[in-house]
């Protein structure tokens, strides 16, 4: 069953509090890229300095949203400013990125081409997922091990619920135990990238911004 993104599922104050500081950012910004977390503003943010792009001297703000669900609201908040919109989400949100840029008549976003069009892309299954594959995962596990992290990588694929889990699938739920190691790491794996195998949708999206 389709999901009305106009629902709010963040709390009130800080939803608001987000939505003014894209209203800011707005101001001065010439493009702005809507994201579903700071972990993705993390990604795009490293991603721009490895491709000597200075976000803030090309007007460019990567704007973190508090979950797909809550994009129609700032596309509502934005669209009266003279600014871009790009967006990054995870496939499984698509939907909520579909309604919001349909509802607030920014065009219509029935495909994935369609939204792509219109600036806005999926990872697929999420940026960590992107990350971790275009890394493959002993070059990731040298990231950890570089963090001091591995030991507990190794104690966690010990657990009984991990055993059947590819490494892959590993990796990617370790670095979502904690919410401040996404972050942490979607700069790391960024920076340790190949610039050959960046995974497309996070260069499609600074590309259009």
């Amino acid at each position: 069953m389709d999901v009305d993104p106009m629902a709010r599922t963040t709390a009130a104050e800080p939803l608001e509090t987000a939505l003014s500081a894209a209203e800011r950012a707005a101001k001065s910004a010439r493009s702005i890229v809507l994201v579903e977390g700071p972990s993705d503003r993390a990604a795009l943010e490293a991603l721009a300095e490895r491709q000597g792009k200075d976000l803030a001297a090309e007007g460019i703000s990567v704007v973190p949203i508090g979950g797909a669900t809550n994009i129609a609201h700032f596309i509502e908040v934005l669209v009266p400013y003279d600014v871009r919109l790009a967006g990054l989400c995870d496939v499984a949100e698509e939907r909520f990125f579909r309604f919001g840029l349909e509802r607030t008549g920014v065009g219509a976003a029935t495909s994935r081409e369609q939204r792509e069009t219109l600036g806005f892309f999926a990872c697929i299954d999420d940026m960590e997922d992107e990350l971790i594959r275009a890394l493959g995962p002993p070059a990731v596990e040298a990231v950890m091990d570089a963090e001091g992290e591995l030991a507990s990588y190794r104690l966690f694929q010990q657990q009984p619920a991990q055993r059947e889990r590819t490494a892959t699938q590993q990796l990617h739920r370790f670095m979502g135990t904690r919410s401040m190691r996404k972050i942490r790491y979607g700069r790391l794996l960024v920076e340790a990238l190949d610039m050959h195998r960046v995974p497309r949708p996070l260069e499609a999206v600074l590309a259009v911004a």
